[in-house]
């Protein structure tokens, strides 16, 4: 039984495709997968929620969703505006837990980055991934700026005894500019742990079936896939400064 927490460095980087490709790769090992999302924010009753994108592009995973809120805030806030009740890390880890007990991979996928208020507690995904004594797999952006942030969450893995498996990039370019080039060896070395993986710019726009073909070819042998993260550094390091 593995528990993966899945956060990212901010919205928008990336999660719920890495999410889903993790899924997938598992899959294709004949493996079994549950993804828990915790709180989905921003869809309305009744739209498909990041679980279910997750459940269509990788396929046969159980989908879970705690908690849904109309507004795309932070949880804590749109469980307060709506007055829906808030989910907190205690049901989060009973959740992951009995996900645990009858599938072999189970993927939690925050909401935002790691310390995102959850409930009027302050309660965080951290707070989950401790009670779980679980992984946490980051999901970064490779460009300019993504390197505070992803140190800054690797600090507040630290503190709290809670271990990085390793990042990913969320979205990379077939033609990144310089920045996105020495983030591939500046970035695992302010956060700590490896390189797993970079998902192409434009998976989201892929079949199902293209998405289950292709995503271990994303990810590093420790998430289920056969990306090469030697030879990717070697085919992206930065040219030479000229004087």
């Amino acid at each position: 039984m593995a528990i993966v927490v899945i956060t990212g460095t901010g919205t928008e980087v990336g999660k719920t495709m890495a999410t889903a490709a993790v899924a997938a790769a598992s899959l294709a090992q004949g493996l079994s997968v549950a993804v828990l999302k915790p709180a989905q924010t921003g869809v309305a009753e009744g739209e498909p929620g990041d679980a279910a994108e997750v459940a269509r592009l990788a396929g046969a995973v159980t989908a879970v969703e705690l908690a849904r809120y109309p507004e795309p805030l932070a949880p804590a806030t749109a469980a307060a505006r709506s007055g829906l009740p808030a989910v907190g890390p205690d049901e989060i880890a009973e959740a992951a837990a009995k996900l645990a007990a009858v599938h072999d991979v189970v993927l939690v996928e925050g909401a935002g980055g790691l310390l995102v208020r959850y409930d009027a507690q302050g309660s965080t995904l951290a707070d989950a991934a401790a009670m779980l004594r679980a992984r946490v797999l980051l999901v970064a952006q490779p460009g300019l700026g993504t390197l505070n942030a992803s140190a800054l969450t690797a600090e507040a893995l630290s503190s709290r005894k809670l271990s990085c498996a390793g990042v990913i990039f969320g979205s990379w370019r077939g033609d990144p500019d310089l920045a996105e080039c020495c983030n591939v060896t500046d970035l695992p070395a302010v956060v700590g742990a490896p390189l797993l993986g970079a998902l192409p710019q434009s998976v989201a726009g892929l079949s199902p079936t293209a998405f289950r073909t292709a995503a271990p070819d994303w990810l590093a042998p420790q998430l289920g896939g056969t990306w090469d993260a030697e030879a990717f550094t070697q085919a992206y390091a930065p040219p030479a400064y000229k004087h």
